[in-house]
């Protein structure tokens, strides 16, 4: 054993390196301490590490570190929140913009349910709060867990930090709450509360939150529950996740359930009958956004029926009973100083505004799409130009029209290139539509040898949409590519091996924790659930929705692969229903290319694709491929379609030999001919329904 060197005796390099040996040390002991509750070591040797790092600064005081154990009184408890995977998905909402779509919006529920748009169907509109999404559950009664959204699969926990909110109960009031009980709404902090809290800020020469929606989440965030306790952060319910036994059969009775049993509910949500009603209480709503104490961004619309809700289920990422109706964009006006062309993941050329930077609806804009080159052109947009400048759904900022087009002197129209910009300087082209004429989308046919498209492609794979990896963002993804580090996915789970981690601590911008940091969040994704993995790899026509089809359609990696390498790949993806010819066509070229097959091999032997759950898998149809034709009368061909998915069917829009079942109602042709002829088992929509009735 090396005995600790004596301090009197240590020289200058000798106390930098003690003090580095003793800040990691008594940190470790500091987690093991307060966040663990399981120390190391006792309280005297605990102490003689303290009281030596305290000795070296005192003789050595240039040397004190920035993360000098002197500074802090112990951890901060918690340290790195846990994940907490919700028992059933948060989702987002889809958005409709006009009353037109609130229409739409009306008749599409009204089209699945298979009910005449002359039948009453109620709805529930309520205010969207603009905060931070989080759920708290409760058993028995009692608070024992709260969750962020997360990526609405998993969240962090932040039980502690949501139990000094003033309106979040820690036991639930009244009777007849179900024993599991997950409530959602909104954590917010109020407008009024916010304005003080950034004159305190200011005070202590602190940096201002820039809107309240980023005070909540930073407030709710923080690593110690005292600092969360000292912010007036508020709480709205507005529904709920997982449930032991249903407690409502509306969402209005529900909402009054949720306000008897001790949370705070919005009085401005209202029960309408028809768009008409719906849009008459978003414009209510809108009016009064100026003086409630909370920030909105619109109104939500949901199905008030719970039965209706659970007949019409979810696509994608998103419930089919209900939508956000955002409010209209706020605009600003200012100066053009330059477009440039960007090459995205797929080789599409999108021309960017280079702005003068402008607040708009509270977030400093640079950069604003103009789309494609025939948008550019119709807009006319050009260098020097003032433009007036909004954020579509307060979220994406786009160039609306140009304020002053006739001044003088104004500067020449841009013309688009015809070559790309990256290295490889290869040809622009203009895909074909079905007509034969010219697509809006300009790419780069350099494919995946262009070097814009790959990092593209890398920065799409880390992102959210992907695999969500923490603290490998697109700055990071630029800076390993530039330097060859990461050039393909498969590079990333190599990252240790690849990197230097020493030399990685000492750049700027990171340091031993964030690269220790790094490394952990990569380990976290290694293994991935297959619709994940198939989203992530950018191909064009597969996002969400359609990786999550092929996902449950093949089941495993293993399945997907071997068809769709074979001959038979084409007629598969056609039989799924939801898959196109554009879709199916996209992912047989994309596996075909030697390099993609080549990238996408060496990605998968550094992770786990995990097989998707087969939903109701003792059901008598699960794995069952079926088929409907006809004219269903007991509900929507839509509707009976997502049942089936639901109870592990694999449904298809065609009927081949493959298929086990058809359904057909009246009016069935060509389908129910073919069934017939392939000798596959034909049921009337009564049959069908007799046959999952008791599944």
């Amino acid at each position: 054993m090396t005995l600790p060197k004596d301090i009197n005796q240590m020289q200058p390099d000798d106390a930098s390196k003690e003090l580095a040996r003793l800040a990691k040390e008594i940190a470790l002991h500091d987690r093991a301490y307060y966040q663990n509750d399981a120390p190391k070591i006792s309280d005297a040797a605990y102490d003689y590490l303290r009281q030596r790092n305290h000795e070296i600064e005192q003789l050595f005081p240039d040397l004190v570190r920035v993360d000098s154990p002197s500074n802090k009184l112990g951890a901060k408890p918690g340290g790195k929140f846990g994940k907490v995977t919700h028992s059933v998905r948060m989702l987002s909402l889809s958005n409709v913009f006009t009353d037109a779509e609130v229409g739409e919006f009306v008749k599409r529920v009204a089209k699945f349910l298979g009910v005449e748009e002359s039948q009453k169907l109620q709805f529930t509109a309520e205010p969207k709060i603009d905060g931070l999404s989080a759920g708290i559950r409760y058993e028995n009664g009692k608070l024992v867990q709260a969750a962020t959204r997360g990526d609405g699969q998993s969240g962090e926990d932040v039980t502690k930090n949501v139990m000094t909110i003033i309106d979040v109960p820690k036991t639930l009031s009244g009777t007849g709450w179900p024993d599991v009980l997950e409530v959602r709404g909104e954590v917010y902090l109020p407008i009024s509360q916010f304005e003080q809290m950034n004159l305190l800020r200011a005070a202590e020469n602190q940096p201002e939150y820039k809107n309240p929606r980023n005070a909540a989440a930073g407030s709710l965030r923080q690593l110690d529950p005292a600092i969360s306790a000292k912010r007036p952060l508020r709480f709205f319910a507005y529904a709920w996740g997982e449930v032991s036994a249903p407690f409502a059969s509306s969402q209005s009775a529900a909402i009054t359930k949720l306000k008897d049993w001790g949370f705070s509910t919005n009085e401005l949500t209202k029960v309408c009958e028809t768009a008409e009603q719906m849009i008459t209480v978003y414009n209510d709503i809108e009016k009064q956004r100026s003086t409630l104490d909370y920030d909105i961004d619109g109104v939500v619309y949901k199905v008030n029926s719970l039965a209706l809700q659970q007949r019409l289920g979810f696509v994608s990422r998103s419930p089919r009973w209900a939508t956000a109706h955002k409010f209209p964009p706020e605009q600003a006006s200012t100066l053009l100083q330059d477009i440039e062309i960007q090459v995205g993941r797929t080789g599409a050329l999108t021309p960017v505004a280079k702005l003068k930077p402008i607040t708009v609806g509270g977030v400093v804009v640079s950069n604003a799409s103009l789309h494609n080159e025939d948008e550019l052109k119709r807009k006319d947009v050009r260098k020097g130009d003032m433009v007036l400048i909004q954020r579509a759904g307060d979220v994406i900022p786009q160039v609306v029209k140009v304020l002053d087009a006739d001044r003088q002197g104004r500067g020449a129209a841009f013309v688009f290139p015809t070559i790309c910009p990256c290295p490889l300087k290869t040809k622009i082209v203009r895909e074909l539509d079905e007509k034969g004429e010219a697509g809006a989308i300009s790419r780069c046919s350099g494919g995946a040898a262009c070097p814009y498209q790959r990092v593209e492609s890398l920065k799409y794979f880390v992102s959210r949409t992907g695999f969500d990896i923490e603290g490998l963002g697109a700055k990071q993804i630029e800076a390993f590519f530039e330097q060859g580090i990461i050039t393909e996915p498969s590079h990333i789970f190599q990252l240790q091996s690849r990197i230097d981690s020493e030399e990685l601590a000492r750049t700027e911008g990171w340091g031993e924790t964030s690269v220790a940091n790094l490394f952990a969040a990569i380990a976290e994704v290694k293994e991935v659930s297959l619709d994940r993995f198939l989203t992530a790899l950018g191909i064009r026509h597969i996002g969400q929705s359609n990786a999550g089809v092929l996902a449950h359609h093949f089941g495993s990696w293993a399945e997907f692969l071997e068809i769709i390498t074979s001959p038979k790949a084409g007629e598969e993806l056609l039989s799924i229903d939801g898959i196109g010819t554009a879709a199916a066509n996209s992912v047989i070229s994309y596996f075909n290319e030697q390099h993609s097959r080549a990238v996408v091999t060496r990605l998968a032997q550094q992770v786990t694709i995990l097989d998707m759950q087969k939903p109701k898998s003792d059901s008598n149809i699960s794995g069952l491929s079926v088929v409907f034709t006809g004219k269903l009368e007991k509900m929507s061909r839509d509707e009976a379609k997502v049942r089936a998915s639901a109870l592990g069917a694999k449904v298809s829009g065609s009927v081949s030999k493959k298929t086990d079942i058809l359904v057909a109602g009246p009016g069935a042709g060509s389908k129910l001919k073919k069934a017939n002829e392939l000798g596959v088992k034909v049921l009337s929509e009564d049959g069908w329904l007799e046959m999952i009735e008791n599944t």
